[in-house]
């Protein structure tokens, strides 16, 4: 019985030892993995809080770098429309026209339009001319020269954000109408073939359109256009004020009756030559049928015939 009860004892503290073993290298195990999970964390943690403050640094440092540089708000970076309206009196019309063509023609630009009038009272030239935008000041300060300056007006309009947005839609449309033409080629059956042509058209035809903006706001941006009136020294530019009043009223009152009774005369003096020529023998023709019915004798009433006088019976 001691022999046995020992060995059993023995058995139980070695089966108690193999557990303590098993369950301290179970611990070590678990040490190690949860360490090697926690290496393996700690550089996504740090490469995110590094990218965030990567971010973050870069974020602050946006905003400087867009006041630092500004591309977007200088003016040379700008698309700006310049347009100008020049009224200049001079003395000889025709040689300030041919000065202004040749300082329009040396900047760079040319002459858009161009009318004018000879007449010596009223000598007047209207130009229209297209200058690059670059050298539109001092293209104004050339013509001002030409003679008396009578009115500048000079007119600025901003037309960056359309531009840029144009670029953008112009971007997009052009990725629908690849991606239209792609699905055109994979069409197999008549159906589709019809209807990927349909939007494929509609497609193209606003990417036309956007283009065309495009291009005339490109022309609008890169020349400047100046109205350029060149009078005579007798020709009057002064605008009429607009004057009130009972005076002011009886006096357009008479010249209109004026115009309207010189008017009126002028009708008469070219209706006069046909009433003299078809009104009196007319006239006389009426007079001469009056009196001749008058002259005809009025045949004789005769009298009625006697009655009868009636019978008394017997």
């Amino acid at each position: 019985m001691d022999g046995r009860t020992t060995r059993r004892r023995s058995a139980a503290l070695v089966a108690m030892g193999l557990t303590a073993v098993l369950a301290v290298a179970g611990c070590a195990a678990s040490d190690d993995s949860g360490s090697e999970v926690a290496s393996a964390r700690a550089p996504a943690v740090d490469s995110a809080n590094g990218g965030a403050a990567d971010r973050g640094a870069a974020g602050a440092g946006a905003p400087s770098a867009g006041t630092e540089g500004g591309a977007d708000l200088r003016v040379d970076q700008r698309s700006i429309i310049y347009t100008g309206t020049m009224l200049i009196r001079v003395d000889d019309v025709d040689g300030a026209a041919r000065r202004a063509v040749e300082t329009v023609t040396a900047a760079g630009g040319f002459v858009g339009a161009d009318q004018r009038t000879s007449a010596d009272a009223d000598a007047r030239s209207e130009l229209q001319l297209r200058v690059p935008a670059a050298r539109f000041t001092a293209v104004v300060d050339e013509l001002a020269k030409l003679g008396r300056q009578e009115r500048r007006e000079v007119h600025t309009e901003d037309v960056t954000e359309e531009t840029v947005d144009l670029d953008a839609r112009i971007a997009t449309q052009r990725a629908r109408v690849d991606s239209a033409r792609r699905l055109l080629a994979r069409a197999t059956t008549i159906t589709e073939l019809v209807s990927l042509e349909s939007e494929l058209g509609k497609r193209e035809a606003d990417l036309a359109s956007l283009e065309a903006k495009k291009r005339r706001l490109a022309d609008l941006t890169a020349l400047s256009t100046i109205t350029l009136t060149l009078v005579g020294p007798d020709v009057t530019t002064a605008e009429e004020e607009t004057e009130l009043g009972f005076l002011v009223g009886l006096s357009n009152g008479w010249r209109v009756f004026l115009v309207s009774m010189t008017l009126l005369l002028t009708v008469l003096g070219a209706v006069l030559p046909w009433l003299l020529a078809f009104g009196v023998p007319l006239a006389v023709l009426l007079v001469a049928l009056r009196r001749r019915r008058r002259r005809r004798p009025e045949p004789p009433v005769s009298a009625p015939p006697p009655v009868p006088a009636a019978r008394s019976a017997p």
